[in-house]
Order: C-alpha cells, then sequence, then structure tokens
C-alpha cells in the first residue's frame, strides 16, 4: 500500500472518530463558587523587600462548555491583595488592598466523565474598594508608606491548572492553582513619579464546586 492511500486511510479514521466524539457531546452549562486563599505581593521598581502574608480569595464562576475539550468561564470574584514588607526592630509596614474583580478564561480539559485535568487562561480586570495601613514606624517617609494607590482599576493576565472531579448528582469538585500576573501598576509610572513599576502578582489556590444546570447535544 502507497503513502497516499494510507494517507486517505488515517485521515478517514480521523473524520469518524472526530464525528463520533461530536455526536457524544453534551453542551455543559454550569454554576458554582470558588473558596481559597491568595499569597499577594507586588512587583516593585525600586525594589521594596517583602515577605509573605496569606489573604481570602473567593466568589462565583459560571462554566459554558459548547465543544469536546474547550469552553469558556466567567467569574465574579471577591480578592484580598497588597503586599506585607520586611519587618525591621524600627517598625512594620502592610497595606491591605480589597478588590472586586472579572476574570474570563478559557477552560481547556482533558479526561473521562468522571475526573479531568484542566487548564484555564485569560485576562482579569478589577477594582479597588478599600485600602488599609498597618504602620508601627514612628517616622515613615517612604513613598508607598504615605501614598494611597493611584489606580483603582488594575488588569493581569491570569493562568492556573488543576483537576475536576465529577459526579452524577451533586455536581464537580476542583482544585485548582494559579498564577496572577499583574500587567498594571497601583501607583503612577509616569519619569517624575517614585516606582517605575508597582504591579499585583499572587499565588491563588482554591477549591471550587460547580453545578450542571442542564447538558444537551
Amino acid at each position: 500500500m502507497n503513502t497516499y492511500y494510507k494517507a486517505i486511510i488515517i485521515a478517514t479514521v480521523i473524520f469518524i472518530n472526530t464525528n463520533l466524539a461530536h455526536s457524544q457531546f453534551k453542551n455543559e452549562f454550569s454554576v458554582g463558587f470558588i473558596q481559597g486563599v491568595v499569597y499577594p505581593t507586588v512587583s516593585f521598581d525600586p525594589l521594596v523587600t517583602q515577605q509573605s502574608f496569606f489573604r481570602y480569595h473567593g466568589g462565583l464562576a459560571v462554566r459554558y462548555i459548547a465543544e469536546p475539550n474547550v469552553g469558556i468561564q466567567a467569574e465574579l470574584t471577591y480578592s484580598q491583595r497588597g503586599w506585607n514588607e520586611q519587618a525591621y526592630s524600627s517598625g512594620h509596614f502592610r497595606k491591605e488592598i480589597d478588590y472586586i474583580e472579572l476574570p474570563l478564561l478559557t477552560h481547556i480539559y482533558m479526561g473521562k466523565d468522571a475526573f479531568r485535568f484542566f487548564v484555564q487562561l485569560g485576562p482579569k480586570i478589577r477594582y479597588a474598594i478599600n485600602e488599609t495601613n498597618t504602620n508601627t514606624y514612628i517616622n515613615s517617609s517612604s513613598h508607598q508608606h504615605t501614598t494611597e494607590i493611584d489606580n483603582q482599576v488594575d488588569y493581569s493576565l491570569l493562568g492556573g491548572f488543576g483537576i475536576e472531579i465529577r459526579t452524577k448528582k451533586i455536581g464537580f469538585f476542583q482544585v485548582e492553582a494559579r498564577y496572577d500576573f499583574g500587567i498594571g501598576d497601583i501607583y503612577s509610572n509616569r519619569k517624575a513619579d517614585y516606582f517605575a513599576r508597582s504591579s499585583n502578582q499572587a499565588i491563588i489556590a482554591s477549591i471550587n464546586y460547580l453545578y450542571p444546570l442542564f447538558k444537551k447535544k
């Protein structure tokens, strides 16, 4: 059998399998919630030395899967961000910023009905609703200690991966890890300003639950 006929047979098998998968596929619309923790930092230039602290991250999610292995997920989340500076004998400073966030993510999954591995990627926009300082320095003249953030609106690129355990009666359970890469700055970054860069960064770990409202071919 020559190469030409082999190529035709392989293409035919792929076409039949693809059509079979589409014929068995059911569109899925799910709603649920996200509950987790966030490890926030801010990438400063000039550098600000920071130490770890953890805050809350959670909200609502809506997911629609219209094609095999690919869907879209929209979220409305409340996320506590900020940074925690290295403590010294002279004092300590921490800024906490609370955001309402709107991510729009491409959902890519692999696996069967009972268990799936997934990846999610997409943009996020957020709005700062609250800002709180904890400052134990007696006399502090650092720019970030004495100045409120300039930009309430911020945006970032979000990527993550996780596993999903799917049940037929009570919905879908996920464990997920994400990295939130800020591409905006919380302080003004003009030439005359102190910071050239001040972008939100975060690692997010969460346990999520989704319930399918309907499935149809």
